[in-house]
C-alpha cells in the first residue's frame, strides 16, 4: 500500500511540471540536456482493469498484435487502438533504397520509422519524435541495447521538481530510475552514437503509446512498446540508423519515402 501511494505522489508531482517522458533521453549517464516545456498530451481515461476496445476497422491481426504482453519481466499492456492513429501501426511497405537491409531510417516529419528489408520493402513503425528545438539529425550507429533500461533525469529537472527526488533511487549511473513499467524509457532501448561519441538521442518504447505520431519528446525517438521489441529483436549492435533532418524526404544514400 506504501508503495502505490508513493507511486501516485509521483506521478502527481510530475504531471504538475513535467511530464517523465519528456525527458527520456538522457538513460545511460546523468548529462544536461534541454527539455521540452509542453506538457505531454494526455489520453483518454480508462478503467482499471478494463479490455481495450478495439474500433471496427481493425483486424484481428493487429489487435493480437498490440494486445498485452507477459512473457517479459514487467508486464506489458494491451494498446487502446482507439487512441492511436492507425496510419501509425506496424504494416510492411515497398521502400525503395539503395541502403542495405538491417538499415535503420527514421523520417520525423512523417513520425515514421522505416526497418529496411530485402526487395525493396521496410518494415515501418510510427514514432514519437523530438518538438522543433529538440531534434538531432544524421547517420548514427546502435552503439548498445538494453531491455528494460534506467532512466536519469537531468540535474535541470531535478532543480526545478525537487519533490521528485525523494522517489528516485541510486543507480549504477547516478540518481534515477530503476527500468520498470512506469519508467519513460519503455521496454527497450537502443543507444545512438556518432562518430564514437554518444549524441545522447535513443531508440525506445514508451508508457504513452497515444503520444504515436506526434512531436513532444526532448528529440528522442519513441516507439509503441510491442514495436520497439519487435524491432530490438531483430536489431544487432552495429546496425547504421539515418534519421532524416526537417523537410528532408530522401535519406543519405538515396533513400526515398514510400508506402
Amino acid at each position: 500500500m506504501i508503495l502505490v501511494t508513493r507511486h501516485a505522489m509521483l506521478t502527481g508531482a510530475l504531471a504538475a511540471g513535467l511530464s517523465l517522458s519528456l525527458a527520456a533521453c538522457v538513460s545511460t549517464n546523468p548529462s544536461p540536456i534541454v527539455e521540452a516545456n509542453a506538457p505531454t498530451p494526455s489520453a483518454p481515461p480508462i478503467s482499471a482493469g478494463s479490455t481495450p476496445q478495439y474500433s471496427a476497422d481493425v483486424s484481428p491481426e493487429y489487435a493480437a498484435m498490440y494486445g498485452p504482453v507477459t512473457d517479459e519481466p514487467y508486464p506489458i499492456a494491451g494498446v487502446d487502438l482507439t487512441q492511436v492513429n492507425h496510419d501509425f501501426l506496424r504494416k510492411e511497405v515497398d521502400y525503395k533504397t539503395d541502403q542495405p537491409p538491417g538499415t535503420i531510417i527514421v523520417d520525423p516529419d512523417h513520425h515514421y520509422l522505416y526497418h529496411v528489408l530485402p526487395g525493396g520493402r521496410a518494415m515501418r513503425y510510427g514514432v514519437g519524435v523530438g518538438r522543433e528545438g529538440f531534434g538531432w539529425s544524421g547517420v548514427a550507429t546502435i552503439h548498445n541495447k538494453q531491455e528494460w533500461p534506467d532512466w536519469y533525469p537531468p540535474p535541470e529537472m531535478f532543480a526545478r521538481q525537487p519533490d521528485i527526488k525523494p522517489y528516485m533511487s541510486q543507480l549504477q549511473s547516478g540518481l534515477g530510475m530503476p527500468g520498470g513499467a512506469d519508467n519513460p524509457l519503455g521496454a527497450r532501448a537502443m543507444y545512438l552514437w556518432e562518430d564514437n561519441k554518444d549524441t545522447l538521442f535513443r531508440i525506445h518504447g514508451t508508457n504513452e503509446p497515444w503520444t504515436i505520431g506526434t512531436s513532444v519528446s526532448s528529440g528522442c525517438i519513441r516507439m509503441i512498446n510491442q514495436d520497439v521489441i519487435d524491432l530490438y529483436s531483430q536489431t544487432p549492435a552495429g546496425t547504421k540508423v539515418i534519421v532524416l533532418g526537417p523537410g528532408v524526404t530522401a535519406s543519405l544514400g538515396g533513400s526515398k519515402r514510400s508506402g
